[in-house]
């Protein structure tokens, strides 16, 4: 419906520029969106003052100029007024909003999917959590909305490929290693002093405990190029298998590990900093190498490679992202913690230094977790290694209530997250209360049935009788789930969905408390079916994109 109405706008608005009514030499893009009030309409646009801002007109008289030219030809319209200080307020009949339903039908489980994305190949980059111990809650944000911005752009016609960047080179690997042997020799009767800096959790003696068993003691007096040889790989690998086991269960697979050390191979980035330096893109102070990101905005230049000759992580997120590029992505979404801000902008001086268009590069940051439990904090601290993994939520609260509740909030917002809330089988769980609106459709149906119902095809239903304030609102939220797909999917903002599906919700839970759908009446009840499943297959279309289950009883 926004497709149309926008049609409409940009045909009145180049019909009014051609008359010389509006001086205009572009016609902008019309913003349309769904009006919070239904005193103001179905739909509202601003492009009015939009133009007006750029003519130094009155934006109401824009408005009423743009609405002058409507040309409604297939009769969808009820009213247009302008509001305001200029707003366009458009109003559907409502024998208009009951023939939506006829997608649902016809597109069933490809509801609200679409091809805008034409086949463009995105590659979404997310957790990518280095491989020195498990994913803790902090993580868990993350993978579920690097998760569902991958799945939304797979449901608009995007080629997406889901990736975890494994960083496993560096002074961090050696002190994993070195960590787990102090634990080893520790276990083995040996008093050692435990760096405060190595790391401390109680996985580091988990590990340290399985080479015992299939080690014995043979490390005890091994020359610590040895050591260092079996540790770190052994203990980075069982780390990597724990990470993807806790992602498994979590709902989340990637198509494909990357590993830093790819990018080293045959010398591959120091080749890189050399094409970079031969362009100028970078120069040498003394034995330090400098990025001049100051040319594409940045605040400063930063350093590559460090006065010792070692490569900064800069430079290997330069070799990495040309890497992608070389692949074929012609799109790249990172998604990363929000401590990363200050890192956008020396990103984007690499990728426009590479060649490419800043715009091809995406970057989504998430805010940090406050996990709680009965509303007051569950104390962490990552120093000690005291901290609530991923895997310790996710076997309390279940995969779905943790997914959920997770994309409960802007991704750039802070979360609480309340394990007693998200454990709860009310209406006081969010997760539980869309869920419930399935299982609720699903036994509606079967009773149906069993009193010889079958759910009816579009023909065959009488749309008429579908007239209750409650029923038009239904079918105004069925009919706007593709808008929230396509919205979701070019914002990179996969809450819209659980914002979605919760006001979904309680239209559905209002309209069943106060409505019987199978009654005396066959032709009412059949008409009303078919809405209800209509709004069944909706909940999952938009469950199955968050990878949360829609069950069929509870």
């Amino acid at each position: 419906m926004k497709e149309k109405l926008s049609i409409l706008l940009e045909e009145a608005i180049k019909v009014s520029s051609e008359k010389g009514l509006l001086k205009i030499e572009e016609t902008p893009s019309p913003g349309i969106e769904p009006t919070k009030e239904d005193a103001f309409g179905d739909y509202a646009s601003n492009v009015a003052m939009v133009i007006a801002s750029k003519v130094k007109t009155n934006p109401r008289k824009v408005a009423e100029i743009i609405v002058d030219h409507l040309d409604d030809r297939d009769g969808i319209l009820e009213k247009v007024e302008v509001a305001g200080p200029g707003f366009i307020n458009f109003f559907l009949r409502e024998d208009v909003w009951v023939g939506l339903l006829e997608d649902v039908e016809k597109q069933g489980d490809r509801y609200g999917e679409s091809s805008v994305g034409g086949g463009r190949r995105v590659q979404v980059e997310f957790v990518s959590a280095n491989p020195t111990g498990p994913l803790h809650v902090g993580h868990a944000r993350g993978a579920v909305i690097g998760d569902v911005i991958a799945n939304t752009l797979r449901a608009v016609g995007y080629d997406v490929t889901k990736e975890y960047y494994i960083n496993d080179v560096g002074n961090q690997m050696n002190t994993l290693g070195l960590s787990v042997y102090l634990r080893y020799r520790e276990l083995l009767g040996e008093e050692v002093d435990f760096p405060p800096h190595y790391y401390q959790g109680r996985y580091i003696q988990d590990l340290a405990a399985q080479v015992i068993k299939t080690q014995g003691n043979k490390f005890l007096n091994a020359d610590e190029k040895d050591v260092l040889s079996f540790f770190v790989p052994y203990a980075a690998g069982a780390i990597m298998d724990g990470i993807r086991d806790d992602l498994r269960s979590f709902g989340v697979v990637f198509d494909n590990y990357f590993s830093e050390q790819e990018l080293y191979r045959n010398d591959g980035v120091a080749r890189l900093i050399e094409e970079l330096q031969e362009k100028s893109f970078i120069y040498r102070e003394g034995n330090t190498l400098w990025f001049r990101t100051t040319d594409f905005g940045d605040e400063k230049d930063r350093v590559v490679v460090r006065e010792n000759g070692e490569p900064t992580y800069f430079a290997a997120d330069i070799a990495y992202h040309r890497n992608k590029y070389e692949r074929g992505f012609e799109e790249i979404i990172d998604v990363w913690g929000a401590d990363h801000h200050g890192y956008l902008p020396r990103m984007y001086a690499a990728i426009q230094a590479l060649g490419r268009e800043k715009d091809t590069l995406k970057v989504v940051l998430v805010q940090l977790v406050n996990l709680l439990r009965g509303g007051k904090p569950v104390a962490m601290s990552t120093r000690s290694g005291e901290f609530v993994t991923l895997r310790e939520v996710v076997d309390e609260v279940g995969k779905d209530a943790a997914r959920y509740n997770f994309l409960m909030r802007r991704s750039d917002s802070h979360l609480d997250f309340d394990l007693e809330i998200a454990k709860k089988q009310s209406n006081e769980n969010p997760v539980y209360y869309v869920q419930y609106a399935h299982a609720r459709i699903c036994s509606i149906l079967k009773t149906a049935h069993e009193r010889c119902y079958s759910v009816p095809r579009y023909g065959e239903i009488e749309p008429r009788l579908l007239k209750l304030p409650e029923e038009i609102m239904l079918i105004k939220y069925i009919s706007r789930y593709p808008e929230v797909v396509g919205g979701s999917a070019q914002a990179l903002e996969p809450h819209r969905f659980t914002f979605y599906l919760n006001e979904l919700a309680a239209v559905f839970h209002s309209y069943y408390n106060k409505h019987r759908v199978v009654g005396e009446d066959a032709a009412l009840s059949s008409a009303r079916l078919f809405l209800v499943n209509a709004v069944g297959i909706v909940l999952r279309n938009a469950l199955r994109i968050l990878g949360v289950t829609a069950p069929e009883k509870m």
